[in-house]
């Protein structure tokens, strides 16, 4: 044990050990202080104002002025996306900004911004309802002429290159003048003009109709091109309508009805001339609108690009400020003495007094920052340092729950066990080349895609990239044992051991086959396809694989149970409880696992349920060559009975004796190893430390001792589902090979055969590489979460979540 002892930690097997220490920080120096620890990023505060509100704290003030600013920033970045731009960073030759400056250059330019498309907005509506007045001039003016003039439409083209030689610069602009919607005959025939919705157009008419009872004409003209509504400034398609009635009522209905329906009326008179005119001055100012436009635009653009190149600088900026702040609040404020005390965690490695040291000096303090460490009541969060290929497989241990501080960490033999179950269950080496070219393509493309926003598919899939390279090269290597290539056996280690008794092999699937030669030197001899005995053979060889590798893992699992309570000083564990587990595991399923073991090495014929079921039936039965030593059926049963009590009645009485001894004053523990203790009792007993309650810790001890016993049995037997699925996958692989692909094959046309071909590419690329690989991992995962973990794992500890700028800046993107 003393060698054990000695041997050096093993990294990610327990976490960082961590320190408590508080800080004393000069007003002056703070900020610095506080930036600098962002940087290395190794420091948890603990927040000693959680009684005050967001707005009673110190700093309160300049949280709002960074959150002002990045409203700002956020709202360029929102103009630059929409204008089409990269807000590309470029090296900055002009020195670095603070933060009461930058704060003046974001008000600057978000005025002069929200000016221009104040005034863009103003054009840009003019020009659409210049743009649709023209249409309707184009579109109505013909609903105008009477019939006879049918014959001449092409004088009437609206164009901006027609009429350009006539001399209208006497004629005053008809566009400020009032023109009616009619002859000034108030009893006569009157018409309406403007342009609306297509959506909208039929409910308009038949709006009009009832409004009218019939007594009006509706004509409309669908516009050529999509128009941008002023109001809503997305292009729809529009109609052009012109409405004649008779009557004031009448007008006045239907202008309502205009107005409840989103039209918009242009007056458009029914004299050629007068229309050629107005055409003219709406040319004209529409060429006038585009040209202001065009200059605003580029204005415009010239001062989003300008704000571009500083944009991710300005925003990391802000960014960190602000989170500087927050974690300023978290501090107390001491008036009197004009500093602030800040509480927190670090691992010992962290170089915290280096960085605190540089604060003092940047910011010439006469007083240096006082670094304590201290003593605290409350277990240290946990924290691990992983790196690209760890932190997968870390991720799905804290998934489950993040480890007790300094607890065996399950990640170190999940980086093995996790792909080796799932390789076990989708054991097949072509679809395990598959999925290693996917995750070949993730890792060469690692640089890349790291640096890009994707979706939540694919953000998940490049996590999981190694966990991906690891489950295809097990993949790989449980199908060569298999020997199942897409279900197709090859002779890869040489030739097999067995052979058809006839030329034909037409009884292999009645009779058999003949053995001739050597044991296939390496998985599944490739003569077993197709033989009569091939599913026999291979569910009894995977259903005892299973067992074995369940057995071994649930092993392994009680173990680190022992070097945790070594590693906690709780000989109480390792003495009532390590021990009587693996006596009382080890006592039917180990045992069931040697005689599993002795069958495949001796070829014995025993039936190994009849052995098991008969060991609590007949345990003074004779075992014949199932005999290990004398009365081992006994021993064993008794074994396993005896660890029952010895697991449920020691524990409690003892620590309930050592409880009374401790607040009779005849034993004393030191305080600093009163975490230890903690640990090592149960929860109940940890909660009730004060006062002891037997009954609770005796019913949570009853209900350990009862799970592990029950567990014992259905851990075991939910291993079994790594033969089940293993016999799945290869089932529906060998059924898409022989009664698609196969049989396609068989018809001598291409067509059947290239069909044939895609039914079973697709199946083994949806079915097979999809939907079974995502089942066997949620199984490999449930393995590991609720058979393995639950022998020595607690799982309810906390992250460490230190204070750094590198976590901002993910947010941020």
């Amino acid at each position: 044990m003393e060698y054990i002892d000695n041997l050096p930690a093993m990294d990610l097997m327990r976490s960082e050990k961590m320190t408590f220490v508080q800080l004393i920080m000069p007003v002056e120096s703070a900020h610095r202080a506080v930036s600098n620890l962002g940087e290395l990023g190794l420091l948890q505060f603990r927040d000693l104002n959680a009684d005050k509100s967001p707005f009673q704290r110190t700093f309160v003030n300049q949280v709002k002025r960074c959150a002002e600013m990045s409203r700002k920033l956020r709202f360029f970045k929102d103009q630059i996306h929409k204008a089409g731009l990269l807000s590309s960073a470029r090296p900055d030759l002009q020195p670095d900004v603070d933060l009461e400056e930058l704060e003046t250059r974001l008000a600057e330019h978000e005025h002069e911004l929200i000016e221009m498309n104040s005034n863009s907005e103003k054009l840009r509506q003019t020009y659409n309802e210049l743009l649709e007045f023209k249409m309707v001039l184009q579109k109505a003016g013909g609903f105008l002429v009477p019939s006879k003039s049918n014959g001449v439409p092409e004088e009437r083209e609206l164009d901006e290159n027609v009429y350009s030689n006539d001399d209208y610069a006497d004629t005053a602009s008809l566009l400020e003048q009032d023109v009616r919607p009619g002859p000034s005959n108030q009893s006569g025939l009157r018409f309406i003009s403007g342009i609306i919705s297509k959506s909208n157009a039929l409910r308009f008419e038949r709006m009009l109709f009832r409004a009218t009872r019939g007594n009006m004409l509706f004509n409309q003209s669908p516009a050529d091109d999509p128009i941008i509504d002023p109001v809503s400034t997305e292009l729809v398609e529009k109609t052009i309508f012109v409405v004649f009635f008779s009557g004031e009522q009448a007008k006045t209905k239907i202008l309502k009805i205009c107005e409840a329906f989103g039209a918009s009326c242009y007056p458009v008179p029914d004299d050629i001339t007068k229309q050629r005119q107005i055409t003219r001055e709406v040319l004209s100012r529409l060429s006038e609108l585009e040209t202001t436009l065009d200059a605003g635009l580029s204005h415009r653009n010239k001062a989003l690009t300008s704000i571009g190149f500083h944009l991710t600088k300005w925003m990391n900026m802000v960014s960190r400020e602000k989170a500087v702040f927050d974690t300023l609040n978290m501090l107390n404020f001491d008036v009197t003495k004009k500093c602030l005390v800040g509480e927190g965690w670090c691992p010992i490695f962290a170089k915290t007094q280096e960085a605190l040291q540089r604060a003092t000096f940047d910011s010439n303090s006469q007083v240096g920052i006082i670094f304590h460490v201290m003593d605290a009541m409350e277990s240290p969060p946990t924290y691990f340092r992983t790196n690209g290929f760890t932190n997968a497989f870390q991720e799905i241990v804290d998934a489950y729950g993040v480890a007790r501080y300094q607890e065996a960490n399950p990640a170190v033999y999940t980086v093995i066990t996790f792909p080796f179950l799932f390789a076990v269950m989708f054991g097949d080496w072509g679809h395990g080349i598959c999925l290693l070219l996917g995750a070949l393509v993730l890792i060469a493309r690692e640089r890349k895609l790291g640096s890009q926003r994707l979706g939540n598919f694919m953000e998940m899939l490049f996590g999981g990239r190694y966990v991906l390279l690891l489950m295809s090269l097990f993949s790989v290597y449980c199908g060569l044992i298999y020997n199942e290539f897409f279900s197709i056996p090859f002779n890869i280690f040489g030739g097999s051991a067995y052979k058809c008794r006839d030329d034909s092999c037409s009884d292999a699937h009645s009779v058999g086959l003949v053995k001739y030669g050597s044991t296939y030197p390496f998985g599944v001899d490739p003569k077993w396809r197709g033989s009569r005995t091939e599913l026999p053979f291979l569910n009894s060889l995977k259903m005892k694989m299973s067992i074995l590798l369940g057995v071994s893992q649930m092993n392994l699992g009680i173990l680190l149970s022992y070097f945790n309570a070594r590693f906690f000083s709780s000989s109480l564990d390792i003495r009532y409880q390590f021990v009587p587990q693996i006596i009382f595991l080890n006592s039917l399923f180990g045992y069931l696992s040697l005689l599993i073991v002795i069958k495949w090495c001796t070829g014995s014929q025993a039936d190994l349920y009849h052995v098991m079921i008969y060991m609590f039936l007949s345990p003074f039965d004779d075992l014949g060559e199932n005999q290990l030593f004398w009365g081992q059926k006994v021993i064993l049963l008794l074994s396993a009975i005896i660890a029952v009590p010895w697991m449920l009645f020691p524990k409690p009485f003892i620590l309930k004796r050592l409880h009374s001894e401790r607040f009779q004053g005849r034993t004393y523990g030191l305080l600093g190893n009163s975490e230890m203790d903690l640990d090592a009792e149960p929860d109940s007993a940890r909660q009730h430390r004060e006062e002891f309650n037997f009954s609770e810790v005796f019913v949570h001890q009853m209900i350990h001792s009862i799970e592990f016993v029950l567990g014992a049995v259905s851990n075991t037997a939910s291993y079994l589902r790594l033969w089940a699925l293993s016999l799945a996958h290869s089932e529906l692989s060998t059924v898409f090979f022989e009664k698609v692909l196969k049989l396609a094959w068989g018809y001598d046309n291409i067509i059947i055969r290239l069909v044939g071909l895609a039914v079973f590419a697709f199946a083994t690329a949806f079915i097979l590489l999809m939907m079974e690989t995502l089942s066997a991992f949620l199984h490999a995962l449930r393995l590991h979460w609720v058979e393995y973990q639950n022998k020595f794992y607690y799982g309810d500890g906390y992250k460490f979540r230190p204070f750094s700028f590198a976590t901002l800046t993910d947010d941020d993107d």
